[in-house]
């Protein structure tokens, strides 16, 4: 049990929070690249990625796995995005410093993702059943490409201000 809840109900609610997280990830960066972001789309976004990782350190576990790894780099970059756009509103080098976090935030959610569905879903596992195969490489390197892509360009096209209520 896991705050009252059986692992598999408290899975279930880590998925979905994790789901809802990539999502508003990726409508707050569809709004960076036009050089805007909604208060609301990214507090939100910040808040689902925050409870994904924490949640995931509340899976029992007898060491530290690479999950917890993950989810601890998220924290420190979550911290780091939070502080830019909270407590600094982004000025000087807290803007990049708020766009970098927030987009490596977003990156590790979908790189476990990616992980998560390679072992989870069949016809992924049977393409990289070990995921050291040119599949999962393939998917892995996408995602990092497009998570350097996004970045750059934010950097490029977002300079903060115009932050919306909605």
């Amino acid at each position: 049990m896991i705050l009252g809840m059986s692992i598999s109900a408290f899975t279930t609610l880590h998925v979905i929070i994790s789901l809802v997280a990539i999502v508003l990830g990726l409508v707050w960066v569809a709004d960076l690249l036009r050089g805007r972001q909604s208060a609301l789309i990214v507090g939100l976004f910040l808040l689902t990625t925050i409870l994904t990782s924490v949640t995931g350190f509340m899976f029992p576990a007898s060491a530290v796995t690479p999950a917890h790894i993950v989810g601890g780099i998220s924290l420190v970059a979550l911290a780091a995005a939070v502080l830019g756009l909270y407590a600094f509103d982004l000025r000087g080098i807290w803007r990049p410093v708020y766009l970098v976090t927030a987009v490596l935030s977003l990156y590790l959610n979908i790189f476990v993702g990616v992980v998560q569905a390679f072992q989870k879903i069949g016809p992924l596992a049977a393409l990289a059943p070990t995921q050291s195969e040119t599949p999962f490489v393939i998917a892995q390197t996408i995602v990092l490409a497009l998570a350097i892509i996004v970045c750059w360009l934010a950097l490029r096209r977002f300079r903060g201000g115009g932050m919306s209520a909605a």
